[in-house]
């Protein structure tokens, strides 16, 4: 009978006690005997305890009562019987629920970025939880954006994307443009003195004196240039002038007037443009004084830019700077650098002093790369063309300081200040405006490999001397170098290519592609075959989607959409895991999307075998299974900028914006247009029509590709319908025009040949035997009466190895010749 644990609980206390385990074990038996212990029976702490010093029933049958007990107690705990107690539940009457034990937790892959700061991949970790603070060095706008600048926009374009859209970080993205520059100011002098010069053209007789007197400085400039490039640069535009200089001077020296003379000026003007804008800048620059001049020409080149940046899909900045509208905070900035002792005035100039900034404790200057510090090339190309004079130089204490601020000479832009009216330095436009934004310290910090040294390093330097700290930058990202076709990019090696003129060539997923498919801190090579190697990824993952579209399309009910998996479908679905896995070990690695972009490949490749097999076994490949690989691709490409519309499902169709509606709104049409074709060309094969097979096979080959649409027949299978591109379309059908044409040429070349071969094994078999060595008298000078030779052309008589290959030539010929003489008999040959 049941009762309270109090009433039926034996009093186990003195039982444990006794020491003797079989004294103890008989001691208890006879305890057990009395009490109710099976139905109803509530478990104590007393019978815990005297369990827990059993390790197994006894084996005795006069021990029955405590073997039952035990058996009965370790039914109650289950397979942790000799382990802790289960809790309640067994105090209650009830089965335990076992212990659980929770899975091994494998360390998640933490995302390492490449640091110039250390020059290895440090994990990344935000200063402030989820939330990244970024500053990238945007452009010096003064002409039109190229290849380089594309490197680096679309790389941190690629970088900011993943941390946003893959890692989840709370990215805020600020980047500046540099609008007052020694460049600027340069070209914008240069464009303002020969539109005026222009508008009022000289006589001929003038523009060639100003032509000459401009040559002088130049010729002075081009013995002094070292730079292989540039020379070369300079001399062909030397060349170019004295050629278009020659019919002026020949036509000035006839007294010609009029058209005559006009013409050969007007080509003059244009081929001297860089040359005379040159020297009019340094006879009459120190005459521009009006600072819209300095403004119109940064704010034309920023536009274009903007436009540029959006044909590549690059996404805008959260906030961006520029150098004109943050003055008052780059005085305030200089002012403090001076302030804190690490800046000193000097004849209306602000310079930092490096000295005192590296001695300083706390301090270093040449973060970045200390083993440029002291470079003079490349601190002076730092401080601009218009700011390395001997006076200039001079006021520096030392020749590694660098301006903070400039005096303006006359023909520069120039903002009043406490030292005098000046413009910003190069380096500290950077330091100011992203201190005002984000403050002591930020995440990220990046820009072109070529800024590392000195840009970066003053930047570095100055606000860490303006905050006193040494933790500006936590990260320093820098993008590797563009070449063009293994060469470095520049005007005079004839390969400058603006972002516009790539644009003409390919599409900015394609050249998104390129950039993907190379590592974002490595040089990249702007080459056809970089090119080559985009398009036709682009192409295979592009005709994977239209295959699963397809396959979507086609009408399934609602549950017929949920198909059991076979073996074919687990192994795949494994992989898909196992390649999703490698994807997200690519991104941790210093966001890797070349080994990326090569698992999505891997992935496909899988995905097309799998769809194969299923087709040669005339199978529907699982719906289900390769939607979720496409879309988990779209998802993933979308991230990297690859997809620029809102696609569901792979690459949009046709022009920005209109991708979902076309392949919604034609597809249908399409689709009932494939079936009809389908229907007509059964009946057609049926009744033998060739006429409507061949206009079935035109409406395939020349009408539906003009229109951007592909029909695929497979025997046995529906027809597939894909909407592509229609220029790609076009390239692909002559393309393979192309393929055709060129395998019907080889197979008549081919066929020309056997005939020739042919003709000439005839024309051998003709020959009788007694006559095929008689014409070789070079050879041979005297024969036998069969007409085999005897001796050489200089009367020596053979060996007997010599007239040994000779007879068995002529046995050879003497079967030919028989063939032959059968042929003719049967009337086979001519």
């Amino acid at each position: 009978m049941a009762g309270s644990s109090a009433e039926q609980a034996p009093d186990y206390r003195s039982i444990l006690s006794i020491s003797d385990e079989a004294a103890r074990v008989r001691a208890l038996n006879e305890h057990l005997s009395t009490r109710s212990y099976v139905r109803g029976y509530c478990l104590s702490q007393a019978d815990l305890d005297a369990f827990r010093q059993l390790s197994a029933p006894p084996t005795d049958a006069q021990l029955f009562h405590v073997a039952r007990w035990f058996r009965h107690i370790q039914a109650i705990l289950g397979p942790h019987a000799t382990g802790q107690p289960c809790g309640l539940q067994a105090s209650k009457g009830r089965r335990a629920q076992p212990q659980w034990s929770p899975p091994a937790r494998s360390e998640p892959c933490q995302l390492r970025l490449y640091n110039s700061l250390t020059r290895r991949k440090d994990v990344f970790v935000p200063q402030d939880g989820k939330r990244v603070t970024w500053y990238c060095c945007g452009p010096t706008v003064y002409d039109a954006s190229h290849m380089g600048h594309a490197r680096s926009y679309i790389s941190f374009d690629i970088l900011r994307r993943v941390l946003r859209d893959y890692f989840k970080f709370d990215v805020f993205y600020c980047m500046n443009i540099t609008d007052v520059d020694d460049k600027i100011i340069k070209r914008a002098r240069q464009n303002h003195l020969f539109e005026r010069y222009r508008q009022k053209p000289p006589q001929a007789a003038q523009l060639l004196e100003d032509v000459r007197a401009a040559l002088k400085p130049f010729s002075v400039k081009l013995n002094e240039t070292t730079d292989p490039d540039k020379k070369q640069m300079l001399e062909r535009l030397e060349r170019a002038v004295a050629l278009a200089a020659a019919p002026l001077e020949e036509a000035v020296g006839r007294s010609l007037a009029g058209e005559e003379l006009d013409g050969p000026a007007q080509v003059l003007l244009e081929e001297a443009k860089d040359l005379l804008s040159d020297w009019l800048d340094s006879t009459h620059g120190s005459e521009v004084t009006d600072n819209s001049i300095f403004s119109k020409l940064p704010k034309f080149w920023e536009e274009e830019f903007h436009r540029d940046m959006e044909a590549l899909n690059v996404l805008p900045p959260d906030v961006l700077t520029r150098v004109s509208e943050y003055v008052p905070e780059i005085v305030d900035f200089v002012q403090k650098i001076v302030d804190n002792g690490y800046g000193y005035v000097s004849n209306g100039s602000v310079y930092f002093d490096t000295v005192k900034f590296a001695s300083s404790e706390g301090h270093c200057y040449g973060k970045l790369v200390p083993e440029a510090v002291g470079d003079q090339k490349a601190l002076q190309e730092g401080e601009g063309d218009l700011s390395v004079s001997a006076e200039r130089l001079s006021e520096k204490r030392s020749p590694s300081d660098f301006a903070l601020w400039k005096a303006s000479k006359p023909g520069e832009p120039s903002w009043p200040c406490p030292w005098g009216k000046g413009r910003p330095g190069w380096h500290i436009e950077c330091s100011a405006m992203a201190g005002t934004l984000l403050g002591a310290s930020m995440d990220i910090h990046g820009g072109g490999f070529d800024l590392r040294f000195p840009h970066h390093d003053n930047e570095l330097a100055q606000s860490e001397a303006y905050f006193e700290n040494d933790c500006w930058v936590r990260y320093f990202l820098h993008t590797g170098h563009l070449t063009i076709a293994g060469c470095k990019m520049s005007k005079s090696l004839k390969n400058f290519i603006t972002i516009k003129d790539a644009l003409k060539k390919h599409s900015a997923r394609q050249l998104r592609l390129a950039f993907l498919m190379h590592a974002w801190k490595d040089t990249l090579d702007y080459s056809a075959n970089t090119m080559e190697s985009a398009l036709q990824y682009e192409r295979f993952l592009n005709e994977f989607f239209l295959n699963v579209k397809d396959l979507l399309r086609a009408p399934v009910d609602v549950a017929g959409q949920f198909e059991k998996w076979e073996d074919a479908e687990t192994e795949l679905n494994e992989s898909f895991y196992d390649r999703k896995c490698a994807v997200h070990q690519a991104l941790c690695d210093n966001v890797d999307t070349r080994t990326a972009l090569e698992e999505m490949r891997a992935l496909v490749s899988q995905c097309n075998l799998y769809m194969a097999a299923h087709k040669a076994a005339r199978r529907r490949p699982n719906r289900g299974l390769l939607e979720s690989v496409a879309r988990y691709l779209t998802h993933m490409l979308k991230i990297f900028g690859a997809i620029e519309e809102e696609s569901s499902l792979g690459f949009p169709v046709g022009g920005p914006g209109t991708s979902l509606n076309l392949e919604s709104t034609v597809m249908p049409y399409l689709q009932v247009l494939s079936e009809f074709r389908e229907g007509v060309r059964r009946i057609a094969r049926e009744h033998k029509v060739p006429e409507v097979l061949q206009l079935s096979d035109a409406l395939r080959d020349d009408i539906l590709p003009e229109l951007g649409v592909r029909f695929e027949d497979h025997e046995g299978l529906p027809t597939v319908v894909k909407l592509v591109d229609r220029d790609a379309l076009l390239r692909e059908r002559e393309e393979k025009r192309r393929a055709e044409e060129e395998k019907r040429r080889k197979k008549e070349d081919a066929a020309r040949k056997r005939q020739e071969q042919e003709a000439a094994k005839l024309a051998k078999m003709k020959i009788p035997p007694s006559e095929m060595f008689l014409s070789e008298t070079d050879k041979y000078s005297k024969f036998d009466e069969n007409g085999l030779p005897t001796h050489d052309a200089e009367g020596k008589e053979l060996s007997k190895g010599q007239a040994k290959k000779l007879k068995k030539l002529f046995e050879v010929q003497e079967k030919l010749h028989k063939e032959y003489l059968q042929s003719v008999q049967n009337g086979s040959s001519q």
